[in-house]
């Protein structure tokens, strides 16, 4: 088990190698522009307050940092923590002129800081790729203060049938978009076959209960095409 864990985490790191600097596009491309809309839904139901301390862990080049800031005219606070330094240095660049935000290069299932720190803890398009879900998750309860609350969101499944054929096909031509785009495939066949064989809506929700969250429930955006886990540490 140990060993297929540091091969996925291996792999992971070549992918976003390999995206890092077409990442923006990529996501634009891949969901035709609707993760933008995702990411404010995400805040909406976040409905930070003035002064909340946000971890934000695979966060990519910060757009959910960005969003949670502006969110609260920038009277708050965003640790992002990001395990690939290609895509951390890259997201570092983009928000440069954002000094509220903190930047960590780190693996979700040992994070660099003392428990009861945070007031959010959020991860978009990132749990999928842990390679300890588990461990992950209690590491988010550990570092969130008492009654703070974890957002995930993510790729998820869709229940309408014809909606979910339509975006079988779809998914189908992402690697070939990938290829024109990065020049590779690979990165994007690993980022469908992920989704793929990801948990449902259901199964996620027990693995946060059974990882000390409480209060757990989720919401389907687009049909189920993503959603959105919530959880409290009480």
């Amino acid at each position: 088990m140990k060993n297929i864990k540091q091969l996925k985490t291996k792999r992971v790191s070549r992918v976003f190698d390999d995206v890092f600097n077409r990442y923006d596009m990529m996501n634009d491309i891949m969901s035709l522009g609707v993760h933008r809309v995702w990411k404010e839904r995400l805040i909406d139901w976040m409905s930070p307050k003035n002064g909340d301390h946000l971890i934000d862990m695979a966060s990519g080049t910060g757009d959910v940092a960005r969003a949670f800031l502006k969110r609260l005219k920038f009277d708050g606070r965003v640790t992002c923590v990001e395990p690939n330094k290609l895509m951390l240095e890259s997201g570092k660049k983009k928000l440069k002129h954002l000094n509220k935000i903190r930047w960590h290069c780190s693996m979700a299932e040992k994070l660099p800081f003392k428990e009861e720190v945070f007031d959010i803890y959020s991860v978009s398009f990132g749990i999928r790729n842990f390679s300890n879900m588990d461990l992950s998750l209690k590491e988010a309860r550990r570092v969130l203060k008492t009654g703070g609350r974890i957002f995930c969101l993510e790729f998820s499944k869709i229940h309408n049938e014809i909606l979910n054929k339509f975006y079988k096909v779809y998914s189908r031509s992402i690697p070939y978009i990938g290829k024109y785009i990065v020049g590779k495939s690979e990165p994007y066949e690993y980022l469908i076959d992920s989704i793929d064989s990801f948990y449902n809506q259901e199964e996620l929700s027990d693995i946060f209960k059974k990882n000390g969250f409480e209060k757990v429930e989720y919401r389907n955006l687009s049909g189920g095409i993503v959603a959105i886990h919530s959880g409290w540490k009480i």
